[in-house]
C-alpha cells in the first residue's frame, strides 16, 4: 500500500453536497454544546457571578479589553498567514472566520475550529488540505509565542515553576515540527506505514505538510510570533491586574508564567476549552505564591470568565454571520 496524492474523485452533486454540509454542522454545533454543558457543569454559575461582583464594572471591562487585544492580534496574524497563502479573502473576512471559530473552542481538541476550513471552502473553491496550513501554522505561532513568554516570565521571576522548562520545550519543539514540511511530511509518511490504513486521508496531509513551505521565512515566521507574543502579553498583564485588584501580591513576571503555565497545562489535556487541567494548575501555583483560597479560586474564575467565556461569547455571536456568509458566497459562485 502506497501513499500518494492522488486525485480524491469527482465532485460531489449539489443536493449530496448541501446534506453533507448539514450532517458536518449539526455534528459540531452538537461537540460545541456538549462541551458547553460540561463548562457549566464544572464551574457553576452562581458561585461565578458572586466573584465577579467583586469587580468595578470599570475593572471587568478592562479585563474583557485585553482579552479583545489578544483576539485582534491574532487575528490579524491569522490574515497574514491567508495572504501569505494567496487566498482571495480581505481582511474583514479573515476576522469573521477567525472570531467565529472561537464558537468551537469547546470541541475535544479544539477541532471543530477546523470549521473556517469549511468557510473558505465555500468562498474561495479552495480544498482542505490547501487551507488547513493555515489552521496548523496559527496553533505553532501561539506555542511558540507562549513559549517565548513562559520562559521569558520564569527567567525574570523571583522564583521557579516546577516543569516549566519541559512544557516550555515542549512548545517549542511542537512549533519547531510545524514549520519544517520535510519534517511534517516524514512524520506523516511513518505514520501511515504504521498505521497501514486511510491512504486517502494521509495523503492530504502529506501534501497540507508540503503546502508548509509557504510559511519557513523567517520575515514571515517574526513578525507572526511577535503578533502573537503581543496577544499572550496582554492577557497575561490582565491576570496581573485582576491579582492586583484582588490584594494578591504576586508580581507582574509570575502572574504572566502561571497564567500562560496553566492555559499550557490545559491544552495539553485535550478537554475542551482545557477545563479542569488549567483551573487546577492555576489554583495549585498561586497557593505556592502564598495567595490564599479566598483570592486563588475567584481570581482563577474570573479570569477564566474573561479569557475562555468571553472568545465562546464572540464566537457564538459571529459564528452564524460567518455561516450565513460562506452559504451566500457558495451560491453565487455555483450559480456563475
Amino acid at each position: 500500500m502506497t501513499l500518494s496524492n492522488a486525485n480524491t474523485g469527482p465532485s460531489l452533486p449539489r443536493a449530496t453536497r448541501r446534506w453533507r454540509d448539514v450532517l458536518l454542522f449539526g455534528g459540531l454545533f452538537a461537540l460545541a454544546l456538549i462541551g458547553l454543558v460540561g463548562l457549566a457543569a464544572s464551574t457553576g454559575w452562581e458561585e461565578i457571578k458572586a466573584q465577579i461582583l467583586r469587580l468595578s464594572f470599570a475593572q471587568f471591562l478592562a479585563l474583557l479589553g485585553f482579552s479583545l487585544i489578544n483576539y485582534i492580534l491574532r487575528g490579524l496574524r491569522w490574515h497574514m498567514f491567508a495572504h501569505r497563502l494567496s487566498l482571495p479573502i480581505g481582511i474583514l473576512g479573515s476576522l469573521r472566520h477567525f472570531f467565529g471559530g472561537f464558537a468551537m473552542s469547546v470541541t475535544p481538541g479544539r477541532v471543530g475550529e477546523l470549521v473556517r476550513m469549511r468557510w473558505l471552502r465555500r468562498e474561495t473553491g479552495w480544498s482542505f488540505e490547501s487551507t488547513a496550513p493555515l489552521a496548523l501554522m496559527d496553533r505553532a505561532s501561539d506555542l511558540a509565542s507562549m513559549a517565548l513568554l513562559l520562559g521569558f516570565s520564569i527567567a525574570l521571576s523571583t522564583s521557579g515553576i516546577a516543569g516549566a522548562v519541559p512544557v516550555t520545550i515542549f512548545a517549542f519543539a511542537a512549533a519547531i515540527i510545524a514549520t519544517r514540511p520535510k519534517l511534517l511530511a516524514g512524520i506523516v509518511t511513518i505514520l501511515f506505514r504504521l498505521i497501514g490504513r486511510w491512504p486517502r486521508l494521509f495523503a492530504r496531509f502529506r501534501a497540507a505538510a508540503h503546502s508548509l513551505k509557504h510559511f519557513s521565512q523567517a520575515r514571515l515566521l517574526l513578525p507572526a510570533t511577535g503578533l502573537g507574543l503581543l496577544g499572550w502579553v496582554a492577557e497575561a498583564y490582565s491576570f496581573y491586574l485582576l491579582l492586583m485588584w484582588m490584594g494578591a501580591d504576586v508580581g507582574l513576571w509570575m502572574a504572566a508564567a502561571i497564567f500562560i503555565f496553566s492555559t499550557l497545562a490545559g491544552g495539553l489535556t485535550g478537554v475542551p476549552g482545557g477545563v479542569g487541567g488549567a483551573e487546577a494548575a492555576m489554583i495549585a501555583l498561586l497557593s505556592m505564591e502564598g495567595v490564599p483560597l479566598e483570592v486563588s479560586l475567584p481570581a482563577t474564575a474570573i479570569i477564566r470568565v474573561t479569557t475562555l467565556w468571553f472568545a465562546i461569547g464572540l464566537g457564538l455571536l459571529i459564528f452564524p454571520l460567518a455561516e450565513r456568509h460562506s452559504l451566500k458566497v457558495s451560491h453565487a459562485l455555483e450559480n456563475n
